[in-house]
């Protein structure tokens, strides 16, 4: 499913369902030794669909641990990005040579919780909201806005090592399944889908 928003060039992996017992590498099960069981589950399943992309584009196998920001550090040569939610978690990569970066986001087909959308929007965003709802009804437009800032956030960092709250970036989603990304001066685009109970966004920055 992700890789129908991708590029080519772009290696993708996902899977559904519980997290499983999926096996990490020496490195990542000490980075994760003192987490909950559920999140080392969720951290083992993220990492297992990185290293079905990393194989996939051909690149060396080995750990992927977390920076600082709990970012994933890719082998040298690669960049690429990790999501994850309930039932789902998906992992693209490519060469550093064809893009500067990757950002993508899994959600829930839900509304946002009550009073959050005032959090990540301003009032612009929020009557382009209004305007998509009304002309589209039945897609919940708020979290494809939330999911496409967190797309572009996750890019934006790895390009820059800069964290913008999501109040600060403007985002424009619009329903042919595509989205723009404002972090003054830089306009990243993306690319949206909506699918088996879960909305998938993507942000990839060119060279």
């Amino acid at each position: 499913m992700i890789a129908d928003i991708l590029p080519a060039g772009v290696a993708a992996a996902e899977s559904f369902g519980p997290p499983g017992g999926w096996k990490l590498l020496p490195g990542e099960a000490a980075a994760i030794a003192t987490a909950s069981p559920g999140r080392r589950a969720e951290f083992a399943a993220g990492r297992a669909v990185a290293h079905a992309a990393l194989a996939s584009l051909g690149a060396p196998a080995g750990p992927v641990l977390p920076g600082r920001a709990g970012e994933p550090r890719w082998p040298g040569g690669v960049l690429g990005s990790i999501t994850h939610c309930a039932g789902y978690r998906a992992c693209a990569v490519t060469w550093a040579r064809d893009l500067a970066a990757i950002g993508i986001d899994a959600e829930p087909r839900q509304a946002l919780p009550d009073g959050l959308l005032a959090e990540v929007a301003g009032a612009a965003e929020r009557a382009w909201l209004a305007e998509l709802g009304a002309a589209t009804p039945g897609v919940p437009w708020d979290r494809v806005l939330f999911s496409a800032k967190e797309a572009g956030y996750k890019a934006w960092y790895f390009r820059t090592g800069q964290r913008p709250g999501l109040r600060s970036m403007t985002a424009r989603v619009f329903a042919a399944g595509t989205f723009a990304v404002a972090l003054p001066p830089a306009r990243l685009t993306g690319r949206w889908l909506v699918s088996d109970g879960l909305i998938i966004t993507a942000v990839t920055v060119p060279r």
